[in-house]
């Protein structure tokens, strides 16, 4: 009998509330089933573990932290070394998959693993949890019914531009949403590359801390954003994640 793959969600970062960080983003269930798990796939084992901590302050584990299998598989993982993550689950023993934040496989490279394990009739629970992305799209009041995710754009300015307008021209003609990431120390240089670049109409979200005692969501058309920044009033994004929406008219 084959293992089942869960697909475990986590936090998007420190809780407010110390005494029960996890309250309000995990619900129990996931919590339990976690709990009884001693074999993980991480993108990073010491994420993992203390996440892990987190889950034993409401359900004691299945054994001791220090006697559970965590590997990882991040993006410096060959592709070779996916069987070997597998075996254990073909071998009949469940497992967990734990992102670095957020839930697993989407924009995470665990999706490789879930894709393998498909391919073997391993079964895929996915568990609910928080995903920046869908929080994003909620609470950004452009198009909720049409939207795509584009990962990270180029850190060169030229190239960055260029791809800025290809997704805009792609949202006027579709209608669709264009959601985007960015390493948080360059959050400033993406919005003020998007009031460049994009119209004056191009409705820009910012979404940042999703879940976290600072969350902040605002949306503006690009040339509100301009006049922000003009008068030193932009967001308080600087090392933070950040979720970066767009859609033009």
């Amino acid at each position: 009998m084959l293992g089942t793959l869960y697909l475990i969600p986590n936090t998007l970062g420190a809780a407010e509330n110390a005494a029960h960080p996890l309250a309000h983003v995990i619900p129990d269930h996931v919590q339990r089933i976690t709990s009884r798990l001693d074999y993980f796939v991480a993108e990073n084992a010491k994420t993992a573990r203390a996440y892990l901590k987190l889950i034993a302050l409401n359900h004691a584990l299945a054994k001791p932290l220090q006697d559970i299998n965590i590997v990882e598989l991040n993006v410096n993982t060959p592709p070779q070394a996916l069987a070997g993550l597998l075996a254990p689950l073909l071998a009949g023993q469940d497992a967990g998959l734990i992102s670095e934040a957020g839930v697993p496989a989407v924009a995470d490279p665990g999706a490789d693993l879930v894709r393998l394990a498909h391919q073997h009739g391993i079964t895929v629970k996915p568990l609910v949890g928080p995903s920046s992305l869908l929080l994003a799209v909620m609470a950004s009041g452009l198009n909720g019914q049409s939207f795509a995710f584009n990962g990270y754009l180029p850190t060169d300015p030229t190239l960055r531009g260029k791809r800025i307008k290809e997704l805009e021209n792609r949202s006027h003609g579709e209608k669709q949403t264009q959601l985007f990431i960015e390493t948080p120390y360059r959050n400033s240089a993406m919005l003020d590359a998007l009031v460049a670049h994009c119209q004056p109409r191009t409705q820009i979200c910012v979404a940042t801390d999703l879940s976290l005692a600072g969350e902040s969501i605002q949306t503006r058309s690009g040339a509100q954003w301009k006049s922000l920044l003009n008068a030193g009033k932009g967001p308080d994004f600087h090392k933070k994640p950040t979720v970066f929406l767009l859609l033009a008219h």
